[in-house]
């Protein structure tokens, strides 16, 4: 009798399409709240005749940071081992193994495999361009003579002194050349002089576009790929959830949307893009304001064959995002933008604690909404 049930209840409708106005109308009210969280930073920064606070880039970025990383841990993660370890799943397909970890592990390394790789051809493509020569003459010489400027120099005719107020680097010496800082000073979302979120030592010129932005805009590419998969999903999730958390869900993904637009488009707005690609800070934030329209219009309109192939789909990729997401938090944003970047390591405690405070805000209100979605 008890297999029975179960297998009534694996075998149930997965789609429940009562409030289907309200469903379509989610379609939009979640589009301009995510184009209004992913555009207001791009346009803010883009624009001259409004002063716009530094700090204003400063909260929106970190806050964003603790918005996706509670998301992959508590909106995606979580769901994904109750729907992998559902007893309909385990027993047809999966059987009882912890899969939706297994799968978020291997996302991991996979991420962290393919940004290996990306590393390695541009390091080897920028060596190869200097080597071979390029349209102002350099060649090996001048490699040479890039790699021993890039050692510390010291200047014959200035005394080093220590610096008294370093205390933790008491051998550290005073008035070092600021260009051997990295760092650009009209940067609107770090401390003064503070640099990019992998804290390339490069000036952003013309020459060397290659060079010093690949690193950043790889890093810009797997986080708008990470959220916009998982948005995806989100829709998918809001299409097809029951009539009686519809209401909730959907207040709730408003909100989720357009923290995590404010967050993405903060990144996005203060990279450096190259003048031939000015339009694509626009197509990345309209990309992900339609990630989860696109799933709730799928979910709608979605046929599963039943209740668990619904559950077996939803917690493959929502493993798989989570990893993304977690790849993207933990290393892309927390690791480069505080323990890889010298200037945020310099920067004062109270601007340490002012971002740490900004991630703990977006990790707190997330996993909060976790309770309701």
């Amino acid at each position: 009798m008890a297999e029975e049930e179960l297998q009534s209840s694996c075998d149930g409708s997965p789609v429940d399409l009562g409030m289907l106005g309200l469903r379509i109308a989610s379609i939009f009210i979640i589009l301009v709240a995510s184009l209004v969280g992913a555009l207001t930073p791009i346009l803010l920064a883009r624009q001259t005749k409004m002063h716009v606070p530094k700090f204003t880039f400063f909260i929106c970025k970190y806050v964003g940071t603790g918005v996706i990383i509670a998301t992959a841990w508590m909106h995606l993660l979580d769901p994904a081992v109750d729907q992998l370890g559902d007893a309909c799943v385990q027993e047809r397909w999966l059987g009882t193994y912890p899969w939706a970890l297994c799968i978020a592990l291997m996302t991991i390394m996979v991420m962290f495999f393919v940004e290996l790789m990306v590393a390695r051809f541009d390091d080897d493509d920028a060596t190869h361009s200097h080597a071979t020569g390029s349209d102002s003459g350099s060649d090996l010489n001048e490699v040479l003579a890039i790699k021993k400027s890039s050692k510390p120099q010291k200047d014959k005719n200035v005394q080093a002194e220590p610096c008294p107020h370093d205390i933790e680097n008491q051998g550290a010496l005073c008035g070092p050349d600021p260009t051997t800082i990295p760092g650009r000073p009209d940067d609107v979302s770090y401390p003064p002089g503070g640099e990019d979120h992998l804290a390339h030592r490069h000036d952003h010129k013309e020459g060397d576009s290659h060079t010093s932005l690949s690193g950043q805009l790889t890093a810009i590419f797997i986080l708008e790929f990470g959220v916009v998969f998982h948005s995806v999903f989100i829709g998918l999730t809001l299409g097809t959830t029951a009539s009686d958390d519809l209401k909730i869900l959907l207040v709730v993904l408003v909100f989720h949307q357009m923290f995590e637009g404010l967050g993405l488009g903060s990144r996005i707005a203060v990279a450096e893009w190259p003048e031939s690609k000015q339009w694509l800070p626009y197509v990345l934030a309209v990309g992900f304001a339609l990630s989860t329209p696109v799933g709730v219009a799928a979910g709608v309109g979605a046929k599963p064959a039943n209740a668990a192939t619904q559950k077996l789909v939803n917690g493959i990729f929502d493993s798989i995002s989570a990893g993304i997401l977690m790849y993207t938090g933990l290393v892309e944003l927390l690791a480069h933008e505080f323990m890889f970047n010298p200037h945020m390591r310099r920067a004062p405690l109270k601007i340490q604690l002012f971002a740490f405070g900004c991630i703990a805000f977006g990790v707190t209100v997330m996993a909060l909404l976790a309770k309701w979605a």
